[in-house]
Order: C-alpha cells, then sequence, then structure tokens
C-alpha cells in the first residue's frame, strides 16, 4: 500500500501534468486547429494514456483549454483595476483579449466541432461580467462615456477574431484598440 505521505504528491504531479496537457495543446492547437490528440501528448512531454486519463476525447480538452483561458481573462478584470487606474486597466484588460483572440483564431476549427451553445453560455455571461468590472470602474472615474454597456464593447472588439496573423498583427490590433478606446472617452 502507498505511504500517506506520497499520495499528495501525485495529486500535485496530475496537476502539473495537467497544466502541461493545457499548454501543449493550447500551443498547437493555436498553430494549427487540427493538432491530434498525439502530437499534444508529445509537445507536453507525457504519453497518450495520461493525456487521456485526463481528457477522454479531444473535445473535452478543447473545450478546457477554452474555458481556462476565458477563465483567466474574467479573472484578469478585477486585479486590473485593483493595480491601475480604470482606464488603463480596461486598456490592458483589452489587450489580454486581443491574445486571446489570437489563440481563439487558432481554435476556431477545433471549437468548432464542440458544441457552440455550450461554448456561449459558458464564456459570454462571464466575460460581459468583467467588462462590466472595467467599465463600471471607468465610469466612476468618469473616464468612459456613461451610455457604454459591455454587451457594446464586446461588439465593438469583434474585429480582434478578424485580423490576420501576420507580422503587422500587433500594430494593427493596437492601433484599433486605440480608436475604440477612444470612443470610448468621456466627451
Amino acid at each position: 500500500m502507498t505511504p500517506i505521505s506520497e499520495r499528495p504528491a501525485r495529486r500535485a504531479d496530475a496537476e502539473l501534468n495537467r497544466a502541461r496537457i493545457l499548454d501543449a495543446a493550447r500551443a498547437s492547437l493555436a498553430e494549427s486547429g487540427e493538432a491530434t490528440m498525439q502530437a499534444i501528448a508529445k509537445r507536453a512531454g507525457i504519453g497518450q494514456g495520461t493525456l487521456y486519463r485526463h481528457f477522454p476525447t479531444r473535445e473535452a480538452l478543447v473545450l478546457e483549454v477554452h474555458r481556462h483561458d476565458v477563465g483567466e481573462l474574467v479573472d484578469a478584470a478585477p486585479v486590473l483595476v485593483a493595480e491601475h487606474p480604470p482606464r488603463e486597466a480596461l486598456r490592458l484588460w483589452l489587450d489580454r483579449l486581443a491574445s486571446y483572440g489570437q489563440i481563439k483564431r487558432g481554435l476556431a476549427g477545433a471549437l468548432h466541432t464542440a458544441t457552440h451553445k455550450q461554448l456561449a453560455g459558458e464564456g459570454y455571461g462571464p466575460i460581459i461580467n468583467a467588462i462590466n468590472t472595467l467599465l463600471d470602474a471607468c465610469k466612476k472615474a468618469g473616464v468612459v462615456r456613461t451610455d457604454v454597456e459591455a454587451e457594446e464593447v464586446l461588439l465593438l472588439v469583434g474585429f480582434l477574431w478578424r485580423i490576420e496573423p501576420d507580422d503587422d498583427w500587433s500594430i494593427r490590433t493596437s492601433r484599433m484598440l486605440d480608436l475604440v478606446m477612444e470612443g470610448l472617452a468621456r466627451g
């Protein structure tokens, strides 16, 4: 029988493997939405059996990558508001959203195979809440228009998923986000 003192190490090792799988899957799927489970396991430096113990299907893995990324975006909003002036916090969060948009672009094919309604239901509300957190801080500080709604901001930044991932991506994205920020500015 395994001594109790060794069991937490296994759990920590399992969590480490899970994190490695998610990182490898995110990178592999961003490069190609057609990345195989075998390629992801190889990139993570684990066996396929370990991968399938954590994620029994490719769809389960893709959904978890998406959930993890959305969770990081949502969790960043209150942290940014606490650490930066409201307008700067909003811009920093939009920059993170742009980076996520670039990753999601690579995931598009893989995400398309997953249940779209499930993804929308899980991600939309929390993202809107995160934007509301940022907008509320900006409105309270008087740095954005008071008539702006979170849903409108999300629609405005929809271009992030349409910008081609070329050498000018970051320059064009930054310029367009500057335009969004100017449009949100109060009077």
